[in-house]
Formats: structure tokens, C-alpha cells, sequence
């Protein structure tokens, strides 16, 4: 008889994965595309075993079936033949038992097998969560509706994708659970607009209602707070909290009018919640509106007879011999203070080799603690970063020494080249590259503070992303290849505050950045000190 057997497929996975946190590079969540492809032909040929299986168990039954009836109808005369005698004999003490076996053989071990070896390396839950929050980013940032999200409608997209009435909830749940109101409000609005207009889903109307419910009553809209909640008891008369939240939520309300002392109450009338419907609470960020604003394009200040002073030129680094014969395309971007960005600085062929070099490397990227000078990780900085060395690959160095061409600056005493990818809503909120405070920043006291940044752009980006400055109202785009400069000190090294900058959540695409941040020392007779605030 066969073995029906299934096989094990080994997969290869990568060490870096143990870090978590992987919604925070699509670099390293491209990887898990493959996995789930790997995990599916898995699951087929758990289905193709299950059912080769069911199929010779069904062939073996129609066997004995048609078998049976032949030697029940007369048993006697049945085994008068003696073949017929020692195949009774030899069915049951033996194909019988082959056939337990066989019912008793599992073909989803090998499936179950290869799930186990990949959960060490499947997003956890912080994982979902942080997915799920990035979402709200996204939607913050660019004012986009739940239901735009939900139906895919996003800029910049090639593959359509939508979020189903289960997923709309789950986003409800995430934001409830971290005392965000607002955005459970509108995704638990979300939800129940999918099943009003008839889509199945396993979560139940009153699930969403009661969430629902109680989240607007904690964003102060009491009348709508009773008027949902009057749904969610016609919805599931025997709710366990239903019955008092409504006669908590009326008797607030008769309070509240008595306290205004109007002696009739407008009739509740449950219109739909909408983007705008609440705002938005404020937060830690002072620059919020402004930064954001220039994410989605709106606000830039350059007017145009400041335009009119921006030029493009050739830069040769001043007739530097690598650069007579190939000068850089360089481009004003801003003129208070200067951004130039430099055309085709990185080629196709170095761009790949930095990002291949820097993926193993990935780790959540941090920020620096003013009090100990340690790194901690932040949700203002959402991506994976990585350091190069020149020793890594002649690339590293080929382009450091094309930075000090270009710049005129000394890389000696310049940090090494650090490589970040974004992952889902990937951005870092308005800071300042040079450090404010030095304690125990032993690079501060030997090479002294971040004189300049060199960005280098290593992918477009099909819709965020861009880099902003909202002090000044400045954005500049990512364009692949091309590179920005910018000093972070006045001439008589002061901090340049005018120098805050962000970059803007992604919301469509994949963005892969390296950055040069060059420091002071060495720079005493390539950009001279000025008595006075000079740019």
C-alpha cells in the first residue's frame, strides 16, 4: 500500500529578523512576501496530500462496499471458495491495519512543521500595531477619510487593496486600546458604514456600535453618544451595557441642559461621522499643522521674485581634477538658508550596492537622550537604519571622497555613512541635526558638532516622503539619485535654528535614504569662521 507523505520544504531564513519591529523597513518586509508565497505552495501541497489520501481511503470503501454486499448475501457460500476464506483472513489482519495507519497518518505535519520554523520571524503584535498606527499617520498627515483608506483609493498605487469590515474594526480596537478616541471613532464609523451597506464580516454590528458609542461620548458628543447607543440596544436588546450607558448618557444630558437652561431637547438625529467631524486633540508637537502642511504640498513660502534668484549651475569643486571632466549638476533649492541638491550624484549601480550592503545591517533607528547622550527608540522616528564603512566596500569610499569634492569639506572627521529605509508611514518628526545638549557625546568634544548634512536619495517615492523644513516653509522631493547639502551652523558656528526639518511620512512607496553628517573639526580653513551671523 502507498505512503502518502507530504513534503517538508526547508526555507531560508535571515538572522536580522529576530530584530521585530519590521513594519519599520519595507526593505526587510519585501522579504516576507516571498515567505508567504513559500507558505502557500505549502499549504497546496497540504491539500493535494489530504486529498490523494481521501481519494485511496474513498477507492478502498467502494471496494469493500460493492465486496461486502457480494459475501453478506450469502456468507456461507462465500467462504465455501477457500480464496475467499483466506482473503477475509488476510484483509483483516492485515490491509485493515495498513488502512489505520493511513487514517492515522496526519499530512498537515509537514505544513504544521514549516509554520513553526517561521513564526520566530512573523511580525508580532507590536508589529501590527505599529502598522496599524502608521495608517493613522497617513491619515492625519495627508487628510485623507477612513474610507479612502479602506477602498485603496490612495495616490501612487499600483496594486488596489482594501480594508474589509473586520479590518476597520481591528483598527477601531488598536487606537481604543491606546485611549485614542478620535481615531476610533472614525474607524468604528468605517466599520459600520461596510455593514449598513450589507458586507459580511465576523464582528457583529453591536460589537461596533458599542465601541462606537462610547467613544463618542469620550470625545463630549453626548447627544450622538445616545442616539448610537439606542441602535446598538435595538441591535442586541440583552447588551450587558447597553441598558445603563443609554440612562447614563440621557441623565448627562438632561444635566447639561438644565445647566443651559433650555427647557426642550433637540431631537438626536444620528447624521454620519465624517473626517472633520471632531477635531483632531493636540499634541506634543507645536509645529504640527505647519509640518504637515508642507508634507501634503500646501504652505511652501518661496514666492516669486525670491525664485528668480535660484539657478542651476555646473559644479566642478573648484576645478577639483575629479571633477573637470564630469562636473555635478547642482540646483538651488532654497536660498534662506542655502539647500542645494546635487543631479545623478549616486548611480544606479552604488545605490544598489549601499542598500545591499546596509540590509543586513537594518536596525531600528533611535535618537539620542539629551540627559545620558544614549539611544532609545521614539515613534517620532519610524525606519531601520544602518552605518557603512569605507572598509565595507570601495563604493563607501568612492562616494564619501565624492562628497568632500563636491562640498570642499574634510571627511576625516565626518560620521560614518548612514543608510535608512522607511517602513510604513516612515518618517521623523521636526528635529535639528546638530545636538543641543553634548553630555557625554565624546564625537561632540573630540570633532565637535554637525557642521553640515549630505542627503542622498536613493528611491523615488510615489506619493510623501519629501523632505521639510517648517520654520522656513521649504520642501524638497526625493528624486532617485540626486543628493541635498545643507550647513546646520552659521559661519561664526552658531546653531542654524532656522535648519528644523522633518521628514514626511510615505505614503505610497518605498524610501531608501544615506546621509553624510559632517563634523567641525577640519573645517577651520575650508568654510572660515565669520564674526557675525553670515550664511
Amino acid at each position: 500500500m502507498k505512503r502518502w507523505m507530504l513534503c517538508l520544504t526547508v526555507f531560508c531564513c535571515y538572522s536580522w529578523w529576530a530584530e521585530a519591529e519590521i513594519f519599520t523597513s519595507i526593505g526587510q518586509m519585501t522579504d516576507l512576501i516571498f515567505t508567504e508565497q513559500q507558505l502557500v505552495q505549502s499549504l497546496k501541497e497540504y491539500i493535494q496530500a489530504e486529498e490523494s489520501k481521501l481519494a485511496a481511503i474513498k477507492s478502498w470503501a467502494n471496494r469493500l462496499d460493492a465486496l461486502t454486499r457480494t459475501s453478506t448475501a450469502d456468507p456461507e457460500g462465500y467462504l465455501a471458495h477457500p480464496v475467499n476464506a483466506y482473503k477475509l483472513m488476510k484483509r483483516l489482519n492485515t490491509e485493515w491495519s495498513e488502512l489505520e495507519n493511513m487514517v492515522l497518518q496526519d499530512p498537515a505535519d509537514g505544513f504544521i512543521s514549516n509554520i513553526s520554523v517561521h513564526r520566530q520571524y512573523f511580525p508580532d503584535e507590536e508589529d501590527e500595531k505599529g502598522a496599524a498606527k502608521a495608517l493613522m499617520r497617513l491619515q492625519d498627515t495627508y487628510k485623507l477619510d477612513p474610507e479612502s483608506i479602506s477602498k485603496g483609493r490612495l495616490p501612487g498605487v499600483k496594486f488596489n487593496a482594501v480594508l474589509t469590515v473586520d479590518d476597520c474594526y481591528d483598527m477601531g480596537k488598536t487606537a481604543y486600546n491606546e485611549g485614542d478616541y478620535y481615531h476610533t471613532v472614525l474607524w468604528m464609523q468605517q466599520a459600520l458604514k461596510q455593514l449598513d451597506e450589507g458586507e459580511e464580516a465576523v464582528v457583529t454590528k453591536s460589537d461596533v456600535l458599542d465601541y462606537l458609542s462610547y467613544s463618542v461620548y469620550q470625545m463630549g458628543d453626548i447627544p450622538r453618544a445616545i442616539e448610537l447607543t439606542r441602535r446598538l440596544v435595538v441591535a442586541d436588546p440583552n447588551h450587558q451595557r447597553a441598558g445603563g450607558n443609554l440612562r447614563y448618557f440621557e441623565k448627562l444630558y438632561a444635566k447639561e441642559m438644565r445647566e443651559r437652561e433650555k427647557t426642550e431637547q433637540p431631537p438626536a438625529t444620528e447624521t454620519p461621522i465624517e473626517l472633520g467631524t471632531y477635531d483632531r486633540p493636540p499634541d506634543y508637537l507645536p509645529e504640527r499643522e505647519t509640518y504637515e502642511a508642507l508634507c501634503r504640498g500646501e504652505g511652501v513660502k518661496m514666492t516669486p521674485r525670491r525664485q528668480s534668484t535660484l539657478f542651476c549651475r555646473y559644479n566642478n569643486g573648484k576645478r577639483n581634477p575629479r571633477l573637470i571632466y564630469a562636473p555635478i549638476k547642482e540646483e538651488d533649492e532654497w536660498d534662506h538658508p542655502p539647500i542645494v541638491r546635487y543631479h545623478n550624484f549616486l548611480s544606479e549601480k552604488e545605490m544598489e550596492t549601499i542598500k545591499r550592503l546596509s540590509r543586513p545591517k537594518l536596525k531600528r533607528a533611535g535618537v539620542a537622550d539629551r540627559k545620558t547622550g544614549g539611544w532609545f527608540i521614539a515613534e517620532y522616528r519610524v525606519s531601520k537604519s544602518a552605518w557603512l564603512m569605507e572598509e565595507d566596500d570601495p563604493v563607501v569610499s568612492r562616494v564619501n571622497q565624492r562628497i568632500a569634492d563636491i562640498t570642499g569639506l574634510d571627511m576625516q572627521t565626518a560620521e560614518h555613512l548612514q543608510v535608512a529605509n522607511y517602513g510604513i508611514g516612515g518618517h521623523y518628526e521636526p528635529h535639528y541635526d546638530f545636538p543641543r545638549m553634548h553630555v557625554n557625546d565624546s564625537n561632540y568634544k573630540t570633532n565637535g558638532n554637525r557642521i553640515a548634512t549630505f542627503l542622498n536619495y536613493m528611491s523615488d517615492v510615489e506619493f510623501g516622503g519629501a523632505t521639510v523644513f517648517p520654520d522656513v516653509g521649504a520642501a524638497v522631493q526625493p528624486i532617485k539619485g540626486s543628493a541635498v547639502f545643507w550647513y546646520n551652523l552659521l559661519q561664526n558656528g552658531e546653531d542654524d535654528y532656522r535648519t528644523l526639518h522633518a521628514a514626511c511620512p510615505v505614503l505610497t512607496g518605498n524610501k531608501w535614504v544615506s546621509n553624510k553628517w559632517i563634523r567641525e573639526r577640519g573645517q577651520e580653513f575650508r568654510r572660515r569662521c565669520g564674526l557675525s551671523e553670515v550664511d
